[in-house]
């Protein structure tokens, strides 16, 4: 992996008696998530793989930015992306093949802040629809040596 895109979830809605894990996108999410998809489509594509939080809200924030990418990358879908800790994203990442140049992480905070800061050493602030992009210098990162935060960016459709 060369870059990595972090995508906090667009806007969710708190619609009563929903558990966490099953809050959709509100009508500003849904959108905001389809002008994340036109930013990563001008500047970030193509994505090689998205990592994508299993939560009811990422799923759809990733369902309204895919249509704007101009190639379809590999999705996967997994736990590790749902409240278990940076620890277990950063895992995550570094089961990643080589050959993955572009990654795209849709997940939560404070997860991604958290992963952001320990790639980089520098914690954005990431509301929903906020997007980072990391870059390391070699064609593969180990993610022990720290990568370039380049750009923090809150979309809005």
């Amino acid at each position: 992996m060369r870059r990595l895109v972090v995508l906090r979830h667009a806007k969710s809605a708190w619609p009563e008696g929903v558990p966490d894990y099953r809050r959709p996108l509100a009508d500003r999410g849904r959108r905001d998530a389809a002008a994340a998809g036109r930013w990563l489509a001008a500047h970030a594509d193509p994505v090689d793989i998205a990592l994508v939080s299993p939560a009811t809200r990422t799923r759809q924030t990733w369902d309204l930015v895919a249509p704007e990418l101009r190639t379809s990358p590999k999705v996967v879908h997994d736990e590790q992306l749902y409240g278990e800790g940076p620890e277990a994203v950063i895992a995550v990442l570094r089961t990643l093949p080589d050959s993955a140049a572009t990654v795209l992480l849709i997940g939560h905070n404070p997860d991604l802040e958290d992963v952001v800061a320990e790639l980089t050493g520098t914690r954005p602030l990431l509301k929903t629809t906020t997007l980072s992009v990391i870059t390391w210098p070699t064609p593969t990162a180990d993610l022990t040596t720290p990568g370039t935060l380049t750009t923090t960016e809150k979309i809005r459709g």
